[in-house]
Formats: structure tokens, sequence, C-alpha cells
């Protein structure tokens, strides 16, 4: 009986890990391919270079100022979307008057979580329209209105948002951070939830603050929580390619003024479709993957921790 099982668990798998395989797998594959070629993108001739696409890579400005861009992206988009999304979902949840009933979260605690989440459901052009307003260059933009209102800005000389060096790309992490925060509230919500209200009460009864009930009960339980979010929003950190190509200036797919606002994402672009580099754009693209993957891994081992059971 126990060697039947085998033939009926493979016959389950064959067919997802082999579409797997074809869909997932072997794209990879073709790329890295691709990668040590001189390929054109728009025809089917192309010649074995080795690894030169990649030594280039390195010598190249323009990618080296968009992976720092990328790696700024890593640090500033997983820990300020986290922190935020931490702190209101613990005030929303924990952060009301205790009383006779205990623990509570504050009134109207489901209303919140659904502004909050709003966002999610705007597609990036959305997001790109709506806040192309709010920067816009002269007083009819959000921001500059505001500012000349508050007197802090001479109306004549609007500040250039995307358009400025020292703005464009910090407006584009903005966006992505007030985007990002209410899916990961909704999510640190359900799992602070799970949390018994008894463990909060009884330390509350022992003295303890909200700030303490924060780092030493909230905290350590959601621990696991949090490195999923921090593994996927260092993806998103990578890969953020439409709401940059749509919203920074500059020829072909954004990163602009003067590749300020530039990220791997729309070099890649500008290499494959515009400039006909498909082999090094390939590079590139081998690159990221690999960026991705080893931060991951990283971020998954340093921050392990024990299982904390409730």
């Amino acid at each position: 009986m126990r060697h039947k099982k085998y033939p009926f668990i493979v016959g389950f798998l064959i067919v997802p890990v082999a579409l797997y395989v074809l869909l997932v797998i072997w794209p990879y594959v073709q790329t890295f391919g691709y990668s040590l070629t001189d390929w054109s993108g728009a025809s089917q001739q192309m010649n074995f270079i080795g690894l030169r696409n990649y030594t280039s890579l390195f010598g190249d400005s323009v990618f080296v100022t968009a992976l720092e861009h990328n790696l700024l992206l890593l640090i500033v988009l997983p820990l300020a979307t986290i922190l935020l999304a931490l702190f209101f979902a613990f005030m929303l949840n924990v952060g009301g008057r205790g009383g006779t009933g205990g623990v509570k979260g504050v009134r109207g605690a489901g209303f919140y979580k659904v502004v909050f989440f709003f966002p999610q459901v705007l597609s990036v052009a959305i997001l790109s329209v709506l806040f192309q307003g709010v920067y816009r260059t002269d007083q009819g933009g959000l921001l500059n209105g505001v500012l000349v209102k508050l007197g802090l800005e001479d109306p004549n000389k609007p500040l250039q948002w995307l358009a400025d060096p020292n703005w464009g790309l910090w407006c584009v992490i903005g966006v992505l951070i007030w985007s990002g925060v209410g899916f990961y509230l909704v999510l640190f919500s359900a799992a602070m939830q799970a949390v018994p209200k008894d463990i909060y009460e009884a330390a509350l009864l022992d003295g303890a603050g909200r700030g303490q009930t924060f780092f030493k009960i909230t905290l350590p339980l959601l621990w696991e929580t949090i490195q999923t979010a921090w593994v996927y929003l260092a993806i998103a950190a990578m890969d953020c390619f439409a709401l940059v190509s749509t919203m920074t200036p500059g020829s072909y797919y954004g990163g602009g003024p003067d590749h300020h606002s530039e990220i791997l994402a729309t070099l890649l672009m500008r290499n494959f479709i515009t400039y006909g580099k498909a082999g090094y754009a390939c590079a590139m693209g081998v690159v990221i993957f690999f960026i991705t993957l080893i931060l991951s891994v990283i971020s998954l081992r340093v921050t392990r921790r024990e299982q904390i059971e409730f």
C-alpha cells in the first residue's frame, strides 16, 4: 500500500511541475543563454561572446547609477513600508482605550483598514496619473499649491518635483510607500488578530505600556509575517518599472532627468527595445535575478528566529 502512493503522487505532480519548468524555469535558462551572445532581439542571428556583456555592465556608468538607485530602494522601501504598516496596524488593533473589555482596537478600525487598503485597488496607470497631478510643476499641483499657500515657496519658482535631479527618485519612493502601506497593514492586522487577547491583557495587568507590549509581544509574534513582507517588498524594489517609466521624465521609459531616477528595469527595457541590445539587456536581467535571489536568502537567514507558538 505504501509503494502505491508514489505513482499516485507523481501522477498529480507531473503536469504542474512540467508546466512550471516550461513556463518559468526554461525562460530563465534561455535568458542566461542569450546574455552570452550579441543578440539584437530583432533577428535569430546571434554570436557567442562569452561574458563580455557582464564585463561591460560594470564599466557602464549608467548601469552603476541604476544599481545604486535600486539598492537605495531596497533599503528605504521595505524599512519605511513595514514600520508604517506595523505602527498603524498596532494602533488599529491594540491602540484603543483599555476598559472592562480589556485590550481593543480603536473605534472604526474596520473603516480605517478599508481606507488604508484603497490604494491597492488602483492600477499603476491610475497611480501615475494621480501623482503627476500631485507633483505638477505649477501652483495647480497639490504640493506646490499647498507650499505656496503656506508661504514656503516662491509662486514664481515652483519646485520641479519629478524633473528635479534631487527629488525625482524620492517622489517615486513616496508613491511606492503610500500605495504599499495599506496592504501590509491588513496583513499585519490579520496576524495580530490571531494573537490571543489574553497575552496583551496579562502584560497590561503586569504594568506593561503600549510600547512594551509592541516590542515584547507583537513584534516577536509577527516576526515570520514581517520576514515575508520584507522579501516581497525587496522584490517590489527591484521591479518598479511601470511607475518609474510613467512618472519620471526622459526619452524612452523615463529614468530622467539625466538618469537621476534610473533603475535597472528601465535601463533593461531601453536597451532591449530601443537600442536593440537584447543580449546586453538579458545580462542585466540575470544580474537582477541573482541580486533579488541573494538578498531574499540573506534576509531570511539573517532575520531567522526560533518560532514562537501561542
